[in-house]
C-alpha cells in the first residue's frame, strides 16, 4: 500500500477543482497531481531509487505538497526537517539520514553547504527559486521539461514513507520511522473520530515538517474541500484570509491562541464562518481556552498526540460532551492507559504514565535500537506524559515525566503552577521548571512573558500566588522575559529555560 495512491485515487474521484488557494493562487488538484508526477519522473532520472531519503527543507509552499507526493510515487523516503533549526543540527540530520537529494530554496544555502561538508553523500541540491546558483537544479526546469510518471511504486505496509526529526528536547533529535501504513492508519483514524463534513475551506498554518502538520496534511487524503496553504504564523494573513475565503476551521497549537488573544483588534475581521478551532501538539491552559471564548467567542477543540504516534492520538467530540482541560478521548482505533512505574494499568484517577497502542504508532528511531527499545515495550508506546482518565474515559496530561519537580521527595506538577500563573492578569505566556536547591533538593522556578505595556515584580506574582496556592507550591523565584524560546510550533523549551 502506497499512500500516494490514496492521494491520486482522491483526485480521480473528484474530478478537476481547485482545491489549494496559495498567496492569491487558485491551483487545482490535477495541475498538482500532474506537477507531483514530473517531479517523480525527475527524482527517478537523478537516480533516487526505493528506500532512498529524499530531504524537503522549506515553509510551507505548493512545492512542498508535490514533493511528498513524488518521493512516495517512486518508494523513495521523505526526511521534512525544520528550516529554522541551526547548521550543526541541520548537518547532523542530513548525516544521520544518510540522505542523497536535498529539496530548498536559496534562503537556506548557508545550511545546505553545511550540511554537505559533513554529509558528502548529498550530492543533488534542488532549489524552488526562479534562478539557482551553479552546482544546485531548478525546481521549475526539472518539472517542466519531465514526463508524468503515472506508475507507482507498490510498497509494502512497513515499508518507510517519511524519517519526521523530533525536536531533540533532551539530547540529538531521533529520526521517528513512520511506514506506508502507520501513516495511513493515522489519517484514516483522524477522518472516523472527527466527522467533519466534506466541502470545508481550512487555513493550513501547520508547518509541513512537522508531524501536526503533516498528519493534518494526510487527513486530506479522505476529505473534499479547499486548502488555504499559509507559510507563516502572521495574524493580519490569518485572519484576512479567514476573511477571504469564508474558511471554517483551523489546527494550531497553544501558542497561537495565545497570539490570537495578544491581537489588538479581535473584531477587525469577520471571522463567523469558522467553526472548528482545533489544538494540539501541547497542553492548552485552561484560561487561554476561556478567554479565547470571551474574546472571540469560539470554544477550542483540545486534543493531544505524539510524532511517534502519528501526531494525533485522542481528542475531544465535535458533538458531545467536550471537558474543558482534558486531551478528550482516544481516536477510534487507538488504545490508551495509565500505567505505573513497572507499567501495571492504574485504575480511573490515578495518576500515572500515558501509553498508546495502535496501528499508527512509529516503526522505532532511525539507527537507534537502544532508544526505540526504552519506549517500544511490549507494542505500547510510553509517552513521557504524566496524567489520568476520568471514570468517562477521558485523559487528563498533568505533565511531561522529565519535567515533574521533586520537591522535599514531593512530585509537584509544574502545570498546577502554571494554571494559576496564566490567570494572573498581566500575565501572557508561563513555564515552570526544577531548579537546584540544598534544603529540598529541587525548588520552583517560574518563568513569565507579560502582555504588552504591563510590568510587574517577582513579588507581586508571588504574592497573586499566595492567594491560590499553598506555600509549599509557591514559586521561589520569578523571571519575567520578552519572550520564550520556542520550537517551531510554538511549544516552549524548557531545556532552553534550564540553561538559564
Amino acid at each position: 500500500m502506497n499512500i500516494a495512491k490514496l492521494g491520486e485515487n482522491r483526485v480521480m474521484e473528484q474530478g478537476e477543482q481547485a482545491t489549494l488557494l496559495f498567496e492569491g493562487r487558485e491551483i487545482t488538484n490535477v495541475e498538482m497531481l500532474r506537477a507531483s508526477q514530473k517531479l517523480a519522473t525527475a527524482l527517478k532520472d537523478l537516480g533516487v531509487k526505493r528506500g532512498d531519503r529524499v530531504i524537503l527543507q522549506m515553509p510551507n509552499c505548493p512545492e512542498a505538497l508535490q514533493s511528498f507526493s513524488a518521493v512516495w510515487r517512486i518508494g523513495a523516503v521523505i526526511v521534512p526537517i525544520n528550516y529554522l533549526i541551526g547548521e550543526e543540527e541541520t548537518a547532523y540530520i542530513y548525516q544521520d539520514s544518510g540522505a542523497k537529494v536535498v529539496i530548498s530554496s536559496q534562503a537556506f544555502l548557508p545550511k545546505i553547504h553545511a550540511g554537505r561538508v559533513k554529509a558528502p553523500e548529498v550530492k543533488t541540491v534542488i532549489l524552488i527559486d526562479d534562478d539557482v546558483p551553479e552546482r544546485t537544479l531548478s525546481y521549475r526546469r526539472l518539472v517542466e521539461n519531465s514526463q508524468e510518471e503515472h506508475n507507482i511504486v507498490e510498497t509494502k505496509d512497513d515499508e518507510i514513507a517519511a524519517l519526521i526529526y523530533t525536536a531533540g528536547t533532551t539530547g540529538r533529535p531521533k529520526g521517528v520511522i513512520h511506514t506506508h501504513h502507520s501513516m495511513y492508519a493515522n489519517a484514516k483514524m483522524q477522518y472516523e473520530t472527527v466527522p467533519l463534513p466534506d466541502g470545508m475551506t481550512s487555513i493550513s498554518v501547520l508547518p509541513l515538517c512537522h508531524s501536526f502538520g503533516i498528519a493534518t496534511m494526510n487527513n486530506g487524503l479522505f476529505r473534499t474541500g479547499r486548502t488555504v496553504l499559509l507559510n507563516s504564523f502572521d495574524m493580519d494573513v490569518i485572519f484576512s484570509s479567514i476573511e477571504k475565503y469564508q474558511a471554517n476551521i483551523m489546527a494550531g497549537v497553544p501558542t497561537m491562541y495565545v497570539y490570537m488573544l495578544l491581537y489588538p483588534e479581535p473584531k477587525k475581521y469577520n471571522l463567523s464562518s469558522m467553526k472548528y478551532w482545533i489544538s494540539g501538539s501541547a497542553p492548552l491552559a485552561l484560561e487561554t481556552w476561556n478567554k479565547f471564548k470571551e474574546v472571540f467567542g469560539f470554544e477550542i477543540i483540545e486534543g493531544w498526540g505524539l510524532t511517534e504516534a502519528g501526531a494525533n492520538n485522542s481528542v475531544n467530540p465535535l458533538d458531545g460532551v467536550k471537558k474543558v482541560g482534558s486531551i478528550g478521548l482516544p481516536m477510534k482505533g487507538t488504545e490508551m492507559r495509565i500505567v505505573d512505574d513497572h507499567g501495571n494499568a492504574l485504575a480511573p484517577g490515578h495518576q500515572g504514565e500515558i501509553v498508546i497502542r495502535g496501528p499508527q504508532l512509529m516503526k522505532g528511531y532511525w539507527n537507534k535500537p537502544e532508544e526505540t527499545a526504552e519506549i517500544l515495550i511490549d507494542g505500547w508506546l510510553h509517552t513521557g506524559d504524566v496524567g489520568y482518565v476520568d471514570d468517562d474515559g477521558y485523559f487528563w496530561i498533568t505533565d511531561r515525566k522529565k519535567d515533574l519537580i521533586i520537591k522535599g521527595g514531593e512530585n509537584i506538577s509544574p502545570r498546577t503552577i502554571e494554571e494559576v500563573l496564566f490567570m494572573h492578569p498581566k500575565v501572557s505566556e508561563a513555564a515552570v521548571i526544577g531548579m537546584k536547591d540544598n534544603v529540598y533538593g529541587e525548588n520552583i522556578k517560574a518563568f513569565l512573558v507579560l502582555n504588552p505595556g504591563e510590568t510587574a515584580t517577582a513579588e507581586e506574582i508571588i504574592e497573586y500566588c499566595r492567594t491560590k496556592l499553598t506555600n509549599f507550591l509557591l514559586p521561589q523565584e520569578v523571571v519575567v522575559l520578552k519572550s520564550f524560546p520556542k520550537s517551531l510550533v510554538g511549544k516552549i523549551l524548557k531545556r532552553e529555560l534550564r540553561k538559564l
